[in-house]
C-alpha cells in the first residue's frame, strides 16, 4: 500500500514538473456556420482596424449591391452625430464573386471611448473602443487561426481579456482557394473583430496564387486593408502603425525583401522617423520566425533574416512576434544566433487552431537562445505598462479554459542603454577622422 501511494505521488510529481510532459489535447474538426438568410441579407464579415492617428477604418460586405457605403456612428446608442463615406470594391475568383467590399474610414476618434456604429444604414447596431493614447496599453496576440473547434476555444479566451488591440502575424482564414472560407472565417471572428482593431499580416495561407490565372492575395487585399497608405508603404502586406507610445511594423514574409527590394527601402525609411521619446516601445510581426528551435518550418526565415534582422537590431526593436510555426517558443534577447543584452526577443506564436495541428517535434539539445517552448493552441497577451516595463504571458488552451503557462517581465531597450549605445556608435563614426 505504501508503495502504492509513493508510486502515485511519484506519476503526479512528473507529469506536472515541466511542460514537455504536458498531455495536449486532440484536433479538432472545422467549424461549420448555418446558413441564416435573413442575417446574411445585412452588412456582415464586420472588422474595424487602426487608420491614422485617431481613425478606424470599418469594413464590410454586403450581398446587396446597392448598400451605400456609409458608416453612421457617435457616442449614444442609437443616435449617430457623425456619418463616413467609404470606398467599395470587389473580386472574382474561378467560379466565386465576393459581395460587396466596404471600407470606411471614421474619425477624428477619442481615445478610449467607446462608439455605436452602423454600416450601410441597416442592420444591428455595433459598438467599438478605440485605443488608448497612452501606457498602459494592452495586445491580444494569436497568429494562425484557421476555423476549427480550437480556434473558437481561442477567440473567446480572448474575448475574456481586457485588450485594446488584436495583433495577428499571418494566416487567417485556412481558405486555400476555397473562397467562401474568407466569409466564414469574416462571420467567426465578427464578434471580436469589430469590436476591437485588429491588425494583421499576410502568411502562407493567403497567398492563394495561380499561376497564369490568379495573382497571389487578391482575397486578402480585398479584405484586410490596412492602413499601408497612411505609413508611406506602397504595399497591403506591409506597414507600419503607432498606437499608445508603440510604433509596430508589420513586415511580410511573401513580399520581396531582399535589400534592393520596395519592402527592404520601406522599413529602412520607416525606422529613420521613428522618435524613441514619443514611442519608447518598438515591435516587429511577420510570419515566418527566424529563430525557431522546432522541426516544422527549418530555416525558412534565413533569407529574409539575412536581409533584414540587422536592420531592427540597429534601431533597437525590443520584440519580435511570427506565426507558421504551429507551436509556441520564446526567445532570450538575441541576434545574429547569439546572446545579445541589445537584441529582440522573439516569440513564435503559431498556435491559434488551425486545422493542420501542432507542430509537437522540437530539436534537441535546446538552442542556447531560447527559452521557453510547448506546442499546445492559445494566445498571448502583451500589457506595455510603461515607457520601460511591459509583461507578457501565453495562455495555453487547456480543456477549453485559459492556463497562462509562460510569462515573463521585459524592459525596452530605451530603458536598457541599447538606444543610447547606438546614438554613440552612430556620432563615433560620424565624427571619425
Amino acid at each position: 500500500m505504501e508503495l502504492k501511494l509513493i508510486l502515485t505521488v511519484l506519476l503526479v510529481v512528473s507529469s506536472t514538473a515541466t511542460s514537455d510532459d504536458y498531455v495536449r489535447p486532440q484536433p479538432r474538426k472545422t467549424l461549420h456556420l448555418p446558413w441564416d438568410s435573413k442575417l446574411y441579407s445585412y452588412p456582415q464579415q464586420i472588422h474595424v482596424s487602426l487608420a491614422g492617428d485617431k481613425h478606424m477604418r470599418v469594413t464590410w460586405i454586403n450581398d446587396d449591391k446597392s448598400a451605400p457605403s456609409v458608416v453612421e456612428y457617435g457616442k449614444v446608442s442609437g443616435k449617430y452625430d457623425a456619418i463616413a463615406e467609404g470606398e467599395t470594391t470587389s473580386y472574382s475568383y474561378l467560379l466565386y464573386s465576393s459581395g460587396k467590399i466596404h471600407h470606411a474610414v471614421i474619425g477624428p476618434l477619442e481615445d478610449n471611448s467607446v462608439y455605436f456604429y452602423r454600416c450601410s444604414g441597416q442592420g444591428p447596431e455595433l459598438q467599438l473602443k478605440t485605443p488608448p493614447s497612452q501606457f498602459p496599453i494592452s495586445f491580444a496576440v494569436a497568429g494562425d487561426l484557421g476555423q476549427t473547434g480550437w480556434t473558437k476555444s481561442t477567440l473567446d479566451h480572448i474575448e475574456q481579456c481586457n485588450y485594446d488591440v488584436h495583433l495577428l502575424p499571418g494566416d487567417l482564414s485556412y481558405a486555400d482557394y476555397l473562397q467562401n472560407r474568407w466569409d466564414t472565417f469574416g462571420r467567426l471572428v465578427q464578434p471580436l473583430a469589430s469590436a476591437r482593431p485588429w491588425m494583421v499580416t499576410q502568411g502562407n495561407h493567403e497567398v492563394e496564387k495561380i499561376p497564369l490565372l490568379k495573382d497571389g492575395f487578391v482575397s486578402y487585399n480585398s479584405r484586410w486593408k490596412m492602413p499601408f497608405e497612411e505609413s508611406g508603404s506602397s504595399s497591403n502586406l506591409y506597414y507600419s502603425f503607432e498606437v499608445a507610445g508603440v510604433h509596430i511594423i508589420m513586415l511580410g514574409s511573401y513580399a520581396d525583401y531582399d535589400v534592393y527590394s520596395d519592402q527592404n527601402k520601406w522599413l529602412k525609411e520607416d525606422l529613420s522617423k521613428v522618435d524613441r521619446k514619443k514611442t519608447p516601445w518598438l515591435l516587429a510581426l511577420f510570419h515566418v520566425p527566424w529563430y525557431n528551435s522546432n522541426k516544422a518550418h527549418q530555416g525558412e526565415g534565413d533569407d529574409m533574416m539575412e536581409a533584414m534582422e540587422p536592420l531592427l537590431y540597429d534601431a533597437r526593436v525590443d520584440l519580435v512576434l511570427a506565426g507558421h510555426v504551429h507551436a509556441y517558443e520564446r526567445s532570450k534577447r538575441v541576434y545574429n544566433g547569439r546572446l545579445d543584452p541589445c537584441g529582440a526577443v522573439h516569440i513564435t506564436i503559431g498556435d491559434g487552431g488551425n486545422r493542420e495541428g501542432l507542430a509537437a517535434e522540437y530539436i534537441d539539445p535546446q538552442p542556447k537562445w531560447s527559452e521557453f517552448r510547448e506546442a499546445s493552441f492559445g494566445h498571448g497577451e502583451l500589457k506595455i505598462v510603461n515607457s520601460s516595463h511591459a509583461f507578457w504571458s501565453w495562455h495555453r488552451n487547456d480543456d477549453d479554459e485559459p492556463v497562462k503557462s509562460d510569462d515573463i517581465w521585459l524592459t525596452s531597450l530605451v530603458n536598457s542603454g541599447c538606444v543610447d549605445q547606438k546614438r554613440n556608435e552612430l556620432r563615433n563614426t560620424l565624427t571619425a577622422p
